[in-house]
């Protein structure tokens, strides 16, 4: 009786293995969107496959770079490509703005750095804004919206906030595009409405204090407002309507700064701001789910606005995560809308200077169960590219300072990890890795556009 219970349980495990085994010859299952996984046993014995290379013909060929002057970039670096024409609207305008900064002219040097949940929660935009602030001064954190959906998880400023109606341009519903300021949100105060700001200095330095904090609104009828700075006795100011972005400041050695809105008539808010009163000043424009064409329904009368109150000298672009799909290879209605938003920026910033930062790597695994970069992502940086060399603006590309295929994979198994298991999105541990290496790049850029005015006056 044993013989024959132990010879039925081998047929019946060797029957298991080798169903186990012909499993691997079925075709890859998709449900719901998510391909399932193929079965098979003998995945850690078998080589690794050869990554395959998708057919490139469809795609438009890689733009030449067409720079003023003629360099090498310097071994290891991922430079900044420069398309820009006679217009200038490349870097040249941060660059001479940084040229004045060093001159010794107490001016501010703005950049806005547009992104999806990539820069969430200043991720990226915080060690950048540190090293830029550290080389050519400044204090602040910047602009930081009224109300935020992570403000326990942002660690550049202290954020609390009540009695406000939040609205993003990512709501599905009860969204007024005409309302929404520069950074895709709007609220509306309800009675006792209050935000509150302070500085930090646990994460990034000269965030502890800044110097000149503002808050912006824009009002039908009058409104007054409570700035409470360091917890010293409150000021308020009452505004009548002036049909145009309004700011109430205050100014100081500030470390703290709550305000509320004690009054309001048809009075919408967009956000507050803490700056030094010179150097760098970086605001981060994150807007989670986005793919960057929202940027096109914000009113050219709001844009110029708030370009007034704070012009910019460098607008970065960073989007793609919600676009790029496992295999996708046509992005030409994409890119039409966003070369629109271009146009849209370039019109509202005519002072400022564009670069683009092409979407960064992102991994899947395949039916087999091997991580690889999404063929769809390095197409669509593909785009991007020629987006920059079209417009003629500037270009960065973040894929390949990432370190190129898989990479996303590699900051995932780094000890400590810089990327998330997703494998779409980083930590802040990567922000910093990312943020040093896009740094290097504006900084040696700098030093060409230096090399190449020099040699410039050199010339009969």
């Amino acid at each position: 009786m044993k013989k024959s219970v132990l010879r039925y349980t081998g047929i019946w495990i060797f029957l298991v293995l080798g169903g186990l085994l012909l499993m691997h010859l079925l075709p890859g299952l998709t449900i719901g969107g998510h391909k399932l996984r193929r079965v098979d046993l003998l995945s850690d014995v078998r080589p690794p496959a050869a990554p395959v290379e998708e057919p490139d013909t469809l795609l438009p060929p890689p733009p030449k770079v067409k720079p003023a002057f003629v360099d090498t970039c310097r071994t290891g670096m991922t430079c900044i490509e420069d398309y820009s024409d006679s217009a200038m609207r490349g870097m040249t305008p941060f660059y001479r703005a940084l040229d004045e900064l060093l001159s010794r002219s107490r001016r501010m040097v703005r950049i806005a750095y547009f992104g999806d949940s990539f820069i969430e929660g200043d991720i990226l935009t915080a060690d950048l804004r540190e090293m830029l602030q550290q080389k050519y001064g400044g204090r602040g954190v910047g602009f930081v919206p009224i109300t935020s959906n992570v403000s326990g998880f942002r660690p550049t400023v202290r954020h609390t906030f009540g009695g406000w109606e939040s609205h993003s341009a990512m709501d599905s519903v009860a969204f007024d595009k005409s309302r929404q300021g520069v950074s895709g949100h709007y609220f509306i105060p309800g009675p006792g409405a209050y935000v509150e700001l302070k500085g930090q200095n646990k994460y990034a330095s000269l965030l502890d204090t800044c110097w000149r904090v503002s808050i912006l609104f824009y009002n039908k009828g009058d409104v007054t407002i409570t700035a409470r700075v360091n917890r010293n006795e409150p000021v308020s100011e009452t505004f009548q309507p002036t049909g145009t972005l309004q700011a109430m400041t205050v100014e100081g050695r500030i470390g703290s700064v709550r305000w509320t809105v004690e009054r309001a008539d048809s009075t919408l808010f967009y956000g507050a701001t803490m700056d030094g009163d010179a150097g760098i000043a970086v605001d981060n424009f994150s807007l989670r789910g986005t793919s960057g064409l929202s940027l096109r329904s914000i009113p050219m009368h709001t844009l110029r606005e708030f370009g007034r109150e704070r012009p910019y000298d460098l607008i970065v672009l960073q989007y793609g995560l919600n676009v790029a799909t496992e295999l996708g290879k046509n992005y030409d209605k994409y890119i039409a809308g966003m070369h629109t938003a271009l146009e849209h920026l370039k019109e509202a910033f005519p002072q400022a200077g564009i670069l683009i930062v092409g979407v960064g790597d992102r991994d899947y695994k395949t039916e087999e169960g091997e991580l690889r970069t999404m063929p769809g992502v390095k197409n669509l940086m593909r785009y991007q590219q020629n987006l920059a060399a079209d417009a003629g603006v500037a270009f960065w590309n973040l894929f390949e300072a990432m370190g190129g295929d898989c990479s996303m994979a590699r900051l995932v198994e780094a000890k400590p990890a810089m990327a998330n298991y997703d494998y779409t999105h980083i930590n802040f541990r990567g922000g910093k890795h990312l943020a040093q290496l896009l740094y290097e790049a504006l900084v040696y850029g700098k030093e060409q556009y230096d090399r190449r005015r020099a040699y410039e006056e050199m010339e009969p």
